[in-house]
């Protein structure tokens, strides 16, 4: 698979004290293992485990970037009624 062909994931966790984080990935399974093993984000490994609430597929890299960054500026609530919860 080139990088052309590659899918990227923008997605949000939620930690065991209910906050959400967000972040994106080439390989969606590998890193909210990756979270849940304590070697993802800084922020999630004293919030153990995770829960995976969203996935969006984007194209490039350079897309799910600019999401990621979007999907953060919301507000919790904001990012609540993007998961439908």
């Amino acid at each position: 698979m080139t990088t052309e062909d590659r899918q990227y994931y923008v997605y949000i966790i939620e930690c065991s004290d209910c906050s959400l984080y967000t972040g994106y990935t080439a390989d969606i399974d590998a890193r909210i293992t990756k979270h849940n093993a304590g070697l993802g984000a800084k922020y999630t490994r004293g919030r153990l485990p995770v829960t995976l609430r969203y996935v969006e597929v984007l194209d490039s890299k350079s897309s799910a970037l600019k999401r990621e960054y979007a999907i953060k500026q919301l507000t919790k609530q904001q990012k609540l009624s993007l998961i439908g919860g």
